[in-house]
């Protein structure tokens, strides 16, 4: 038997007076790695959209600030009809169910492609002014989950003295590379669940975390999927196609490792993260997640004499997944 869900009904209440009627049925959508909420409800032969996201865990005026960025750019981010910042709750525009996860096909160009204009429309246009910066220090950050929630917390193997040397070793390139690249709009978490696949084109959500950063991480974020391992040879072409837009004074070759190491940053990142969620959060399904994210970090790592301490550690059994 459900528990009383005392905030959902005052979500519904909040969305009925907003929609200036008696009464509004919530139907769930999804919940994300964060502490927020979807619902689905109708008003006027309209479905809409009720973001809950509960104040004293999220932060919800970088969601409204950046949307309108988006909106200024001429992109696809959902039409906000309502927010209360101090309830949390939010009426959206629904763009539909159809994620680019179920579109994307490894076999097939036309979907990723709308996704690479999408990237080169983002660096172009959207307005970074006041938006945080993707700083060293997140970085380092971010760089930490691994060794502390995915080593040392799922795996039981803490790092030694000259291992942890090795490991501020790997991390100081991959900052240094990233610092290096043209800044530009990060969403930071462009990938095929955070994409609405639409007869329009497609529609960009869960946008609030957004920076000001290295111009790679959107596109790393969307070729190293969750579901889909697109082929390498595929991948180093998308980097050069992207690179006139995105790193014109960059060359090939020093583009190609910015896109890499940046992927690693990220994949260190999303490896520590979903270990983190399983063991601080209770959701254990994102750890059958882990392994495809550790194949990329060993492929990459692999290729790069700097990254040989690295790639050892990686490939220790009592490492992997």
């Amino acid at each position: 038997m459900q528990g009383h869900d005392e905030r959902k009904e005052r979500a519904a209440e909040w969305a009925a007076e907003q929609l200036g009627l008696k009464s509004v049925r919530l139907i769930p959508v999804s919940a994300d790695a964060s502490f927020r909420r979807y619902f689905r409800c109708r008003a006027g032969g309209r479905s809409l959209i009720l973001m809950d996201a509960p104040p004293e865990r999220e932060d919800s005026a970088p969601f409204l600030d950046v949307a309108v960025r988006l909106h200024k750019a001429g992109l696809r981010a959902p039409e906000i009809l309502a927010f209360d910042l101090e309830q949390g709750f939010g009426l959206l525009e629904d763009f539909g169910d159809t994620l680019y996860r179920e579109v994307l096909d490894s076999s097939h160009h036309e979907p990723i492609d709308e996704l690479l204009e999408l990237l080169r429309a983002m660096a172009a246009r959207v307005a970074t002014h006041g938006l945080p910066e993707y700083s060293d220090q997140l970085l380092q950050q971010e760089l930490e989950l691994f060794p502390d929630w995915y080593l040392a917390r799922h795996k039981g193997r803490g790092l030694n003295s000259a291992e942890r040397a090795q490991w501020q070793s790997a991390c100081a390139l991959l900052l240094e590379s990233a610092a290096q690249q043209p800044r530009a709009f990060v969403h930071r978490d462009f990938h095929s669940c955070n994409l609405l696949h639409t007869p329009s084109g497609p529609a960009i959500i869960d946008f609030q975390d957004a920076v000001r950063g290295p111009v790679s991480y959107d596109f790393v974020s969307l070729v190293w999927d969750r579901y889909i391992s697109w082929p390498r040879q595929r991948i180093e072409g998308w980097m050069r196609e992207l690179r006139p837009a995105l790193a014109p004074t960059v060359a090939e070759a020093e583009w190609i490792r910015c896109c890499d190491w940046m992927g690693l940053q990220r994949n260190l990142k999303i490896v520590g993260i979903f270990a983190r969620l399983a063991y601080r959060d209770g959701k254990q399904d994102y750890l059958e997640l882990i392994p495809r994210f550790y194949d990329y970090l060993r492929d990459v790592a692999g290729r790069y004499r700097e990254l040989q301490a690295l790639s050892r550690l990686l490939e220790q059994s009592e490492c992997a997944p």
